[in-house]
């Protein structure tokens, strides 16, 4: 093979490079910016729509797992409440009465009053008795003293659930007593005088002793019997055994043999807790004119 000569070979070089710059060169082709522009939004939605989940923002998928969501959180307003309105209850227990009632030395009628809390009135309450019907109070009627009183009428406010169960004193010994007035001058065969006696003490009277003395005549008649009789006129009489405490009974006297009318008289009775005139005896006299 025959080799080329080295000028032959510049100039063959030379010829093909300005051949290539006089023959017109090919168009390029052109792509429309705005059409690309468009595919790729295009396409970028398109990612973000089937990765995206409902609720967040397309920016957030990459830090969000599918069960993560929002809950919205509400910041409450405070609620304001009525402020409560105490009513205060005194510690001392205090009573009072819609009747007036006695107030006495232990809790029962058997012992003597000392005292008396009237309507509209209130006292100190410091201890009751053991069922709770007796009050034990600061007597109304003595600053110092103190006294029971009967709770039928009683109405206890304070505080009362706690007071303390007191022991009342002993049952006194009961005393007879009575009272006796001139009840009227009554006839039919004779003339006697009724008299009232009613018993006031805390004793029974089973026996009665009456005297009647006529001080203008100096007349005198007498009995004594172990039951209570009184004669109304010539045609009714009752009689009854026994006087009992609270009881009140017309007893017949003996009879004068004349009109005492007009004149002084003197009734002595004696009441006895026994027939016969014993037991415990109390005796009183009254004056009267029939």
């Amino acid at each position: 093979m025959r080799k080329l000569h080295p000028f032959l070979l510049l100039v063959t070089v030379l010829l093909i490079v300005s051949l290539a710059c006089v023959l017109p060169s090919a168009a390029a082709p052109t792509q429309d910016l705005n059409s690309m522009g468009t595919s790729v939004m295009e396409t970028m939605i398109s990612g973000a729509t089937q990765t995206a989940f409902a609720g967040i923002p397309v920016g957030l998928v990459d830090t969000l797992t599918p069960a993560q969501t929002f809950t919205p959180v509400f910041t409450s307003s405070p609620t304001l409440t009525a402020t409560p309105v105490f009513t205060s209850t005194p510690l001392v227990p205090l009573i009072s009465v819609s009747v007036a009632t006695n107030c006495r030395v232990g809790p029962g009628k058997v012992y003597d009053r000392v005292g008396a809390l009237l309507v509209g009135e209130v006292a100190e309450v410091v201890g009751r008795n053991q069922v709770a019907n007796y009050w034990y109070i600061r007597n109304p009627n003595q600053s110092n003293g103190f006294c029971w009183l009967w709770g039928e009428y009683a109405t206890v406010t304070g505080n009362f659930a706690a007071l303390p169960v007191f022991t009342p004193p002993p049952t006194p010994t009961p005393v007879p007593d009575f009272e006796a007035a001139y009840d009227g001058l009554e006839t039919c065969a004779g003339w006697w005088v009724d008299i009232e006696l009613t018993n006031t003490g805390g004793l029974a009277f089973e026996s009665v002793s009456i005297t009647v003395r006529d001080t203008t005549n100096d007349i005198v008649v007498s009995a004594y019997t172990d039951v209570f009789h009184d004669i109304d006129g010539c045609v009714d009489s009752s009689t009854r055994d026994v006087l009992n405490p609270g009881a009140k009974r017309t007893v017949s006297s003996p009879a004068f043999a004349y009109n005492p009318s007009g004149h002084e008289l003197r009734a002595t009775i004696t009441l006895c807790s026994r027939d016969g005139q014993s037991g415990m005896c109390l005796t009183k006299s009254i004056k009267f004119t029939p």
